[in-house]
């Protein structure tokens, strides 16, 4: 995993990950009323994959293996609490 995000071409990777993975929502408020994202939705959620990503990769280049894990670990359940709390505002009523 970590060579691959040392390759040149890293961040193009994941420009190209994250618009496919925003595909999914877009594609979904075709099919079905139940998903409704605004502009800013999409906007939010694309700054913090490329935030995460470009973290990840960063990381990686310059930390050792063990080092790596753990900072992405941390990295990781962070996003994925600011991404619960701004979709259904957890402990805070940031989100809806």
């Amino acid at each position: 995993m970590k060579e691959l995000l040392q390759r040149k071409n890293a961040f193009m990777w994941l420009v190209v990950f994250t618009l496919l993975f925003l595909l999914v929502p877009f594609v979904a408020m075709q099919i079905t009323t139940q998903v409704m994202w605004s502009g800013f939705d999409f906007l939010v959620m694309g700054a913090l994959l490329l935030i995460v990503g470009s973290l990840l990769i960063l990381i990686a280049r310059n930390l050792s293996l063990g080092a790596f894990r753990w900072l992405s670990i941390i990295i990781l359940i962070t996003a994925v609490y600011v991404w619960v709390e701004l979709a259904v505002g957890l402990f805070f009523s940031l989100g809806n």
